[in-house]
């Protein structure tokens, strides 16, 4: 498996290690809005964790239910009031500003005021103990969310070592679960979770790469 990491850093030799079949995924419609996505997971003989969109083989272990937040087939870029923000976390902290724009994309959808039941908050929906650790006063301010979520991303991306796929998976379920399971935890919400931020992050990458040209 080709490790993606941030920064260049090598991976850990982590025992369970996540392979993504991201192209694949893409071309299948991930982040086409109108299109709805299963994922099927198995585990090979190496302990290797597999997720994929087509029932070859493995059981279902997420489905996209209709009123999910789904990347649309184009970037939409209108949440230019947050775009330096972003710059300045992503400068500050070393993170891709298109890795933090995926965050939020799958956080959030961009809104500022979002509370989820687990009771994260704002748009890159910090929970309160984690926006504390972050140094975050106002867990509603976007200028301190962004920070404060790109804050943390720096410190996991530091924990595991520059890899992305552990990088985002610790975002979820903590980074705690990750060195616990030696790597992507076995729960269907964060795998889930790593294939959509991904998906996202690929996406943005291509609208920079684009816009450049």
């Amino acid at each position: 498996m080709r490790v993606k990491q941030i920064n260049g850093r090598r991976s850990r030799n982590f025992g369970v290690r996540l392979r993504l079949g991201l192209s694949a995924f893409l071309i299948a419609g991930l982040i086409a809005e109108s299109v709805l996505a299963d994922i099927y997971q198995h585990v090979d003989e190496n302990g290797v964790i597999h997720l994929q969109n087509r029932k070859r083989q493995g059981k279902l272990v997420a489905r996209e239910s209709p009123g999910a937040v789904v990347m649309p087939a184009a970037v939409a870029y209108d949440t230019a009031r947050f775009d330096e923000h972003i710059r300045e976390a992503a400068v500050l902290y070393q993170i891709p500003e298109a890795l933090i724009r995926a965050v939020i994309k799958v956080e959030s959808n961009f809104d500022p005021r979002a509370v989820s039941p687990a009771n994260a908050h704002g748009l890159m929906q910090l929970l309160p103990e984690t926006a504390a650790r972050m140094m975050v006063t106002d867990i509603f301010d976007p200028r301190q969310n962004i920070l404060g979520g790109v804050r943390y991303l720096r410190v996991l991306a530091n924990l595991f070592n520059g890899n992305l796929e552990l990088t985002i998976a610790g975002y979820n379920a903590g980074e705690n679960a990750v060195l616990q399971y030696g790597g992507i935890p076995p729960y269907p919400e964060t795998q889930y979770y790593v294939v959509k931020v991904l998906a996202a992050y690929d996406q943005y990458r291509r609208a920079t790469t684009a816009s450049r040209n």
